[in-house]
């Protein structure tokens, strides 16, 4: 049976995975160094990490296995969740496997890079769009019903 981990911390879309995991009747474990409300619902439980820095991250990359699903923005903890056999989703519906993990990696390392060698760079980037919300849902459908499959 499949379990969905959420880095919770600064993620846009717990709502609706809670509702997709609902839906699916997939526990769902809401991850995150506090801060949150916890959900009412039977299959989420929120999981407060200890302050300190990854450690949400390693908590998910501890558990994730074979037909997990992780939602994800950190790409190191997605590239230990793909290792490990887990689909990986990002915010915005975008796929994370063996085939794209290793490219997306080094984008991240060149971009920090970047910013590293230029302070006055400024970082950001574009913003989460009602495209990239429905993409997720449509994406997160997808993945659970394939670790169901699998």
């Amino acid at each position: 049976m499949s379990t969905i981990y959420v880095d919770a911390d600064a993620c846009p879309v717990k709502a609706e995975v809670e509702r997709v995991a609902t839906r699916h009747g997939v526990k769902t474990f809401v991850v995150c160094n506090g801060g949150l409300r916890p959900s009412p619902n039977p299959l989420v439980e929120n999981v407060i990490v200890p302050e300190g820095p990854d450690v949400a991250d390693m908590w998910i990359a501890d558990r994730a296995t074979t037909g997990d699903v992780v939602i994800t923005g950190d790409i190191p903890l997605a590239a230990k969740c793909v290792e490990a056999g887990a689909r990986v989703l990002k915010h915005n519906g975008e796929t994370l496997t063996q085939a794209n993990i290793g490219n997306v990696l080094a984008t991240r390392d060149l971009m920090s890079d970047l910013r590293a060698a230029d302070p006055f760079r400024q970082g950001g980037g574009k913003g989460f769009t009602k495209t990239d919300r429905s993409r997720f849902l449509d994406a997160l459908e997808r993945e659970l019903r394939a670790a169901k499959k699998a």
